[in-house]
């Protein structure tokens, strides 16, 4: 069983930056394929960001085409973390932030259907607004 924190949400102006972590405990997270979600007030949960369960720094990472180009995603195994960096941040990224998991051993993909995780945290609230 692994548990996920979500953190580093907050109220920013339109083109600013946020960092957001998912720090997991439970187990050894580098198994752990991971994807960033969003969901805004009366909209669908949808996918932001993807990376693979990987022991080395060779993680694949994958993006949604709303965010291509202004978010990164990484991983930092011996913190347990997956990092959410979002730049050039616009009024329409405002959701509440989910981070979650799905156990995938030494080399998985990520999934990118919300269904396809077993494990969520509590979410972060993301705001842009000037």
């Amino acid at each position: 069983q692994v548990q996920l924190v979500e953190s580093g949400g907050g109220l920013v102006q339109p083109g600013g930056s946020l960092r957001l972590s998912c720090t997991a405990s439970g187990a050894p997270f580098n198994y752990y394929a991971v994807g960033w979600f969003r969901q805004a007030p009366g909209k669908e949960r949808e996918g932001v960001s993807y990376i693979s369960s990987s022991e080395s720094s060779d993680a694949s990472t994958a993006y949604a085409d709303f965010v291509k180009g202004r978010f990164t995603i990484s991983r930092d195994n011996a913190k347990n973390t997956v990092y959410l960096q979002m730049n050039g941040l616009k009024p329409e990224d405002t959701a509440v932030y989910y981070c979650a998991a799905v156990y995938g051993g030494t080399y998985y993909n990520a999934p990118h259907r919300p269904y396809e995780y077993d494990y969520w945290g509590q979410g972060t609230q993301v705001t842009v607004s000037s």
